[in-house]
């Protein structure tokens, strides 16, 4: 199991306070369509349903301080379908992302640091 998700408080954590978790960005792509495809680790945090992960708005930065909101178009399906069960025993996903103002291709690359959903 991921060490992120078992450091966390779980499910202790009440309804109304809101879950983000802090990704660190394994690998990065443009694709065909528009956007990036990046690879995802979880460092902090509980995993989220895929559910909630589709669709969401999250913040990057980059090791040297630079910010971006990206939006997720949806799940890669590399490597097999996504699934939550396989979110929780690797604590990675692959999610092809946006620029959330304007659709336009994000600079997200390796080291940079996602957090969300926001």
């Amino acid at each position: 199991m991921c060490p992120a998700l078992t450091s966390g408080q779980g499910s202790k954590a009440n309804s109304t306070q809101v879950l983000k978790m802090v990704f660190r960005v394994i690998d990065a792509m443009d694709i065909p369509n528009g956007g990036r495809l990046i690879r995802l680790r979880l460092q902090e945090g509980e995993a989220l349903p895929i559910r909630q992960i589709r669709g969401g708005r999250y913040t990057a930065k980059s090791p040297t301080g630079e910010q971006e909101t990206l939006r997720a178009k949806g799940l890669a399906m590399v490597g097999g379908r996504p699934s939550n069960a396989r979110l929780a025993r690797t604590g990675r996903i692959d999610l092809m992302v946006t620029l959330d103002e304007n659709g336009d291709q994000p600079r997200v690359s390796t080291r940079w640091e996602v957090t969300g959903p926001i």
